[in-house]
């Protein structure tokens, strides 16, 4: 099993579709950057970012589709799966995707006059997502 754990930004809001019985599947892009460095002969080696193609479902895509938005950084944790297709053209297309089984929101959320929200959690996929409370207990 190809296991894959990114830290990201989001690069737009969670596309979210449902079916059969109030059922859900999201799908977004996330942007995981390497940073560059320079050489001890002075080269310098520029950052380097790759885009991931993320797929959520269930409860997990219900959980991005309310609090995940564009720039939010996440930690993705799931399996890579690739596929295929043939375009309108007849070539033929491959996908790489990241269907994600656990998430974690690491962007800090304004703190409102309410009481501060706690961890979401999802019983299908045990899913939580931090909140700025819960960023002040991590030991980084």
């Amino acid at each position: 099993m190809n296991k894959v754990m990114l830290i990201g930004n989001v690069g737009k809001d969670p596309d979210v579709k449902y079916y059969d019985a109030d059922q859900a599947v999201a799908q977004f892009p996330l942007a995981t950057t390497e940073r560059g460095y320079q050489l001890q002969n002075g080269t310098r080696v520029p950052d380097r970012t790759d885009w991931h193609n993320i797929v959520m479902w269930g409860n997990l895509a219900k959980i991005a589709e309310r609090y995940v938005h564009k720039g939010d950084r996440l930690y993705v944790e799931g399996k890579i799966r690739y596929r295929y297709y043939d375009d309108k053209k007849g070539q033929r297309r491959f996908i790489t995707e990241v269907y994600a089984d656990n998430m974690e929101l690491l962007t800090p959320r304004p703190t409102t006059n309410s009481a501060t929200e706690t961890a979401t959690t999802t019983s299908s996929s045990n899913t939580t997502m931090a909140t700025s409370d819960d960023e002040d207990k991590l030991p980084f």
